[in-house]
């Protein structure tokens, strides 16, 4: 309901139902009072979630706009609380996923005199600017009839071309401030409809191209997942009898049991997939970046050979077509929009092609069966402590195809990428670009709370874990069933692993929790069961999937904690690409193949 006047707490309140949003999170200061009292007064419209860390609730914002392309509302004080919300940023910042962050700031009227929690060295209340490379845009408010016109501009940046996180600045003064608002904007009236479609031309050429390939590959990325152009992928595909690979932040774009599937390529990909993009004729990338390790570090042959492969590159931002390989066309525009009028033109210049039992089709299922068959031990094995490859493949056994499973950093999320698989669109998601450690499980929570009737899991490392554990009171504070399965490795276990291949099995240290060369590791399941989650640890295989599925059917937030086997080659995934990982001149035979290595990079 509409007030006159208002405040500007009030009119960010009205804005945000006007909105449609179900949630906003954060967390309380004296930087935000007012803003606070504006959601009390509408919390029949407007839910308001409280978090222990102003980081978390970032994630959570993120989870939550991936699983249903709605952004959420964050909150938070002046300073300290706002810095927080930093790596949560950068996070959404670097995925493409839109949110929108509320600060309190300085009174406008004492900017420049040192107030609780103000910096203001450089500049009178500059906090602000440190978010300026994490964020899409920022509006910095002086009175609270910018709101209205802040707000509706927020949005619309957030949403369309390349989505992002926003920023508003919330001065204190402003909140409290009552303005004559005759209207305010009708979010309809202020957002653009559609779609932008590729250049015509460019699009006839590259379904050319496409027809002509003798072995295609389409290369799905972020960006099919955010313009949700999953089907279009699917019948341009099928059409052509074309090999499909994703990236990280396209796995589960495309059914991964389809029989065109190729998994994925780069350091952390698969055989399968590497060898196919490394042997298309033509590779049509649809909202990927190419970053270093989806590319083998620009190792020729290791991911990609770009050249002599052409390149067909669509994507929403232009700054991406070109930047690290040369595009024989490159199409600006939205990934769905592009990929319609694609196949309509491939369709219209070929019919469908015959690819079941073809001989591409055959090399692509070879190919998979020879990378599932390289973990087949790992995956099956019986042996105490469990293997991580056991105990993921007991999760999918457990999860039904539209279980969500969350993944963060390290050597679970790489493993889980190459060996879990995912049959429906936002069913898998992950920290991409910055790798942020402690996302997992406060994303999921986001997403528990726009799916609440489907399960959702967080897979996570204990130091992940620990990062954001203390988010485990919200969850029970708001009653969110998320299951979080700890791979207890009692430390920083890729790094470990990463030292020892790189740099000898002597390098291994100060990556373990350990004292006096003895495992010094919390006991999880308790710190869990104390916060008045369900909990259990366990240390035999068979008891994984029982324990799962216990966690599930309790209908509470749970913790399973499982002891794995922190063996090189039981501990992590494999690494079928290169990645650049430099090392020191005197460990001299590994400098030397390092440095001839990274020769062959082509960037």
């Amino acid at each position: 309901m509409q007030k006159s006047p208002m405040t500007g707490a009030e009119i960010i309140a009205e804005m945000l139902v006007r909105e449609g949003m179900r949630f906003v999170i954060g967390v309380p200061g004296h930087g935000n009072l007012p803003l606070v009292d504006a959601f009390r007064r509408r919390r029949d419209e407007i839910a308001v979630i409280m978090p222990r860390h102003e980081q978390a609730a970032v994630h959570m914002a993120d989870g939550y706009f991936r699983v249903t392309g709605k952004p959420l509302a964050v909150y938070t004080s002046i300073g300290a609380g706002a810095a927080n919300t930093a790596i949560g940023l950068a996070t959404a910042y670097v995925d493409s996923i839109p949110l929108l962050l509320l600060i309190g700031e300085t009174h406008t009227h004492m900017r420049g005199v040192g107030v609780l929690q103000e910096i203001d060295r450089q500049y009178w209340s500059d906090l602000p600017r440190s978010f300026d490379p994490v964020v899409k845009r920022s509006w910095r408010i002086d009175q609270a009839r910018q709101l209205p016109r802040a707000v509706s501009q927020a949005f619309n940046a957030m949403l369309t071309g390349r989505p992002g996180p926003v920023f508003i600045t919330l001065p204190m003064d402003v909140q409290a401030q009552s303005v004559d608002i005759a209207t305010l904007p009708d979010p309809l009236t202020r957002r653009p409809r559609g779609a932008p479609g590729g250049d015509p031309g460019a699009i006839q050429q590259a379904a050319a191209l496409l027809v002509a390939a003798q072995r295609p590959v389409i290369l799905v990325g972020g960006g099919v997942v955010l313009s949700r152009a999953e089907a279009e992928v699917k019948r341009l595909a099928e059409h052509l009898g074309a090999a499909v690979v994703t990236t990280m932040q396209g796995k589960g774009a495309f059914p991964e049991d389809h029989p065109l599937y190729g998994w994925h390529m780069g350091s952390n990909g698969t055989t399968c997939g590497n060898h196919l993009t490394n042997n298309a004729d033509v590779i049509l990338a649809v909202g990927v970046r190419f970053a270093d390790k989806a590319a083998s570090s620009y190792r020729p042959g290791h991911a990609f050979n770009i050249p002599p492969t052409k390149l067909i590159h669509v994507d929403i931002d232009p700054f991406e077509i070109g930047k690290n390989y040369p595009a024989e066309i490159g199409i600006e525009g939205d990934a769905r929009a592009v990929m319609r009028d694609l196949a309509s033109a491939v369709e219209s210049a070929t019919a469908p092609r015959t690819w079941v039992g073809s001989p591409y089709a055959t090399e692509i299922k070879e190919q998979v069966q020879v990378w599932l068959a390289s973990f087949q031990t790992l995956r099956e094995s019986e042996q105490s402590p469990p293997t991580m490859a056991r105990v993921i493949a007991d999760v999918r056994r457990v999860l039904p195809p539209d279980g969500v499973v969350f993944t963060s950093s390290g050597n679970i999320q790489a493993q889980v990428f190459q060996e879990m698989a995912f049959t429906l669109p936002r069913t898998y998601l992950s920290a991409g670009g910055f790798s942020t450690m402690g996302w997992s499980y406060p994303a999921a929570l986001g997403a528990k709370l726009a799916l609440p009737h489907t399960p959702v899991v967080a897979l996570v490392g204990d130091g992940d874990f620990l990062m954001t554990i203390q988010e485990i009171a919200t969850a029970v504070q708001y009653e969110i069933p998320v299951v979080a399965v700890v791979f207890n490795n009692q430390g920083w276990q890729a790094i470990r692993d990463l030292q020892r291949l790189a740099f000898g099995e002597e390098a291994d240290y100060a990556t373990m929790f350990e004292q006096d060369d003895r495992p010094i590791t919390p006991h999880l399941a308790d710190i869990a069961a104390a916060f008045g989650a369900y909990a259990r640890r366990v240390t035999a295989t068979q008891d994984v999937a029982g324990a799962l599925e216990e966690a599930i059917a309790s209908g509470r937030p749970a913790v399973i904690e499982v002891m794995i086997d922190t063996q090189l080659g039981a501990s992590g995934g494999q690494a079928p690409g290169w990645w650049d990982v430099p090392v020191p001149g005197y460990l001299v035979e590994r400098r030397r193949d390092y440095e001839r290595e990274a020769a062959e990079e082509v960037i």
